[in-house]
């Protein structure tokens, strides 16, 4: 599973006369530099949409979910069971289905071709999945910890600030992260909802488009180091947040 990775990194360093041989170098040896300059500089307007766009939609998913998820598991919401239902068959639905149906919509109110439009698709996807790993997490907060704010006069919109979210800092981040990857790795939106746009048009469709074009081989490197740099983001935020998904979420939160 490793190896197609490491061939990527190894033949981004190569040059264009190391690839075209029939037997390429197993290490970068004598490489060269000329991908990343020629993938920053042809690539990196669709980088900086595709972290802008993901970012967005993260943060606007964390938005939505966490209120959300805290009226289902805390609150004893009226329609509550019916709701998680919902949001279970919705994961069901293939995204083919939704793209078309959003086309639709965000062509009626004159979004398409936009971050707007991306962004709000992303959302509209990873939204349910937050709802529930979120709704997962605040079960298990203690009931005793909500009584005790209700005693010392908290209401639910402060007990939730100030109690809730910084216990559910795990499952935010892992919420989050999983709907940055998503909306940052996500091509079938971009390539349904963003025909003309070249302003806003995310890294899956920059390097789909790149290797399309007619791309040769002597340009291999440079596809390869387009797909180096893509794969950053998501490696480092896995690496600087894998010990927060994996931490237990009430730890040291009640103590005898």
């Amino acid at each position: 599973m490793l190896f197609p990775l490491y061939w990527m990194v190894n033949s981004s360093f190569q040059t264009n006369e190391q690839l075209a041989r029939r037997s390429p170098r197993w290490l970068p040896l004598g490489g060269t530099l000329s991908g990343y300059r020629d993938a920053l500089s042809q690539q990196g307007g669709h980088l900086a949409a595709s972290l802008i766009i993901a970012a967005s939609a993260a943060v606007l998913t964390l938005a939505l979910a966490a209120p959300a998820a805290y009226a289902l598991a805390q609150l004893r919401s009226p329609g509550a069971k019916s709701l998680l239902g919902a949001l279970l068959v919705v994961q069901l639905v293939p995204g083919i289905v939704m793209a078309s149906a959003l086309f639709r919509i965000f062509d009626s109110v004159g979004i398409l071709n936009s971050a707007q439009a991306l962004i709000l698709a992303d959302t509209t996807l990873t939204l349910p999945f937050a709802v529930l790993v979120l709704r997962a997490f605040m079960t298990a907060i203690p009931r005793s910890l909500l009584e005790a704010a209700a005693l010392d006069g908290a209401g639910a919109v402060r007990t939730f600030w100030q109690i809730v979210l910084p216990m559910s800092r795990n499952a935010l981040i892992t919420s989050g992260l999983l709907s940055f990857l998503f909306a940052w790795g996500d091509f079938l939106f971009a390539a349904t909802l963003n025909l003309n746009s070249t302003t806003w048009k995310p890294i899956t469709l920059g390097l789909y488009d790149y290797i399309g074009a007619g791309t040769s081989p002597s340009s291999w490197n440079s596809v390869m180091a387009t797909a180096v740099i893509a794969s950053l983001p998501a490696a480092v935020l896995l690496a600087i947040l894998q010990r927060h998904i994996a931490s237990d979420l009430t730890t040291g939160a009640v103590r005898d």
